[in-house]
């Protein structure tokens, strides 16, 4: 994301004007940070936001007073700060598709012994707001608040899947959704593949997004019938076979729908 001030440092503009590009540059200095790359300097920053090192400077030593990031004693780079979990902290603790399913992502993770975790989608990437490890020595995890925007990814193709077909081209023709190489044909297939995820109840990622591991999907809805959520188990593809990647997907498929009873959908 790279998003600058519309006008230099010291540009006489309208105070709320300055206030406001203050606020959207310290935001893109934030989202710089991600689970692949905790740690970033100020060159790094300043490169990916488009700002001068000095405006970036000024932005981290204001976010770091408010513990919103946090010095690497060792590298004496940047890093996310405790203090945005005391920000988050109510809006998961309310989040009432993440409270009801916990107990239930417990359970499909003792029955599966694979990971569990709960997604909910941005518009353009799906989040992770809750997750269960597997017990088992080599498991795959992932932090919580990790974004995923890869179109082979199974809580991605779930999302996609309740979106209008014209959404969908928008997000991957664009880029906003990865899929290297996607021509019209190949865009034609992944359309039918969404499709026949929807009607199966549950979507698949068999090594597609990364070679190590695979993924089943499925989703969620509100007392609506609104899409809220996906539950989704990830597992290292050495132990799952295409017959076990099924079982897991009906398992996927039958706690999301108990999920979606008790949030009073059908």
């Amino acid at each position: 994301m790279t998003t600058t001030a519309n006008t230099p440092d010291g540009a006489n503009t309208a105070p709320d004007a300055r206030g406001t590009s203050v606020i959207v540059n310290a935001i893109a200095v934030l989202r710089c940070f991600s689970a692949e790359e905790p740690l970033l300097g100020v060159t790094e920053i300043a490169l990916r936001v488009g700002m001068h090192k000095s405006t970036v400077s000024r932005i981290l030593a204001t976010l770091e007073q408010e513990d919103l990031v946090a010095r690497d004693s060792s590298s004496r780079r940047y890093k996310l700060g405790l203090g945005l979990i005391a920000v988050a902290g109510p809006l998961l603790a309310e989040l009432e598709e993440r409270r009801v399913a916990y107990p239930l992502l417990c359970q499909l993770t003792e029955r599966t012994a694979e990971t569990s975790a709960l997604m909910v989608w941005n518009g353009s990437e799906a989040m992770c707001v809750e997750q269960i490890a597997s017990p088992q020595q080599v498991k795959h995890t992932t932090p919580l608040g990790a974004l995923y925007r890869d179109a082979m990814s199974a809580s991605v193709q779930v999302f996609l899947g309740l979106e209008p077909e014209a959404r969908v081209r928008e997000l991957i023709l664009s880029g906003t959704i990865a899929f290297a190489g996607i021509d019209e044909a190949g865009l034609e297939a992944y359309l039918l593949r969404l499709a026949d995820s929807a009607k199966r109840g549950y979507a698949t990622n068999y090594g597609e997004s990364s070679l190590d591991e695979v993924g089943v999907a499925a989703p969620v809805y509100d007392h609506r019938g609104n899409p809220v959520a996906a539950v989704l188990i990830p597992a290292p593809r050495f132990r799952v076979s295409p017959e076990r990647l099924q079982t897991l997907g009906e398992a996927c498929a039958q706690t999301a729908r108990l999920i979606t009873k008790r949030l009073g959908g059908a």
